[in-house]
């Protein structure tokens, strides 16, 4: 049988894991996902991601493709659904075509930041409780330092130390905050991510609301490409990959 290409569209609970990539010695989603395929397929399987997303972190939408030349086993998403960790969802399975990559194919990806202005007992793995905020932030300067974002295409401000990244360059097309009178969320768009770019974004749009950190030091930092002063990288667990593009998606066949 000839091998055939697949893709997975998944959700998952960082929580528990050392983020997406697989690792030598810590327990990964790329990991768990291809440990489950490689039980119930009987063949060794290895997953190619959309990105990568740090420990802690989430994906409410994620994709990824495998190679398969064998018959998958029949009701196979709900088959797969009750093997792999709770923490892990298959929310769809397709057949594309033998050169279609879920990397290098993606045109777009969004991320939303969840920030409750409250002690949330109940959604502390997946929320950033800042109940300091409620009172002290000045959601005008957040939501014009989120839109400053979209006139740049370079962020060297907002890349983690040791990035291997070739550029710094990012078609940022939507950056925006949502307040609520209980939660604020952060949403960015753009064609690609640098390591650590939306943390960091949020933590110097928190800043600014603060009155730590001024819009004129923001812009300076990002004319100039040089590191913010004092930068903070807001907690993890309020990020979430939330959708990723491809333009040849309506020719997904669904199967299982």
């Amino acid at each position: 049988m000839a091998t055939q290409r697949y893709v997975m569209e998944l959700a998952y609970n960082g929580t528990n894991y050392a983020g997406w990539q697989r690792q030598p010695n810590a327990m990964t989603v790329e990991e768990t996902i291809d440990t489950a395929l490689s039980t119930i397929l009987c063949e060794s399987i290895k997953i190619v991601g959309c990105g990568r997303t740090d420990a802690g972190v989430h994906a409410s939408y994620y994709v990824a493709h495998f190679d398969f030349s064998g018959e998958l086993p029949p009701f196979f998403v709900r088959r797969y659904n009750r093997f792999v960790a709770d923490d892990i969802s298959l929310l769809g399975l397709y057949r594309v075509r033998s050169d279609f990559h879920a990397r290098f194919h993606a045109t777009g990806r969004s991320y939303c930041y969840r920030i409750a202005l409250y002690k949330d007992p109940f959604r502390q793995d997946v929320v950033t409780s800042l109940p300091q905020y409620q009172s002290q932030a000045d959601q005008a300067s957040m939501q014009e330092a989120a839109t400053l974002l979209t006139g740049y295409q370079e962020f060297a401000p907002f890349c983690k130390t040791n990035s291997d990244a070739f550029t710094m360059k990012c078609d940022v097309t939507e950056a925006r905050w949502e307040f609520a009178e209980k939660e604020w969320v952060f949403h960015i768009s753009a064609n690609r991510f640098l390591r650590g770019m939306v943390r960091l974004i949020v933590g110097m749009c928190l800043k600014v609301g603060e009155g730590k950190l001024s819009l004129q030091e923001v812009v300076q930092a990002l004319e100039q490409q040089q590191s913010l002063p004092k930068p903070w990288s807001a907690p993890a667990a309020g990020l979430f990959l939330s959708q990723v593009e491809y333009p040849d998606k309506k020719e997904w066949e669904a199967v299982g």
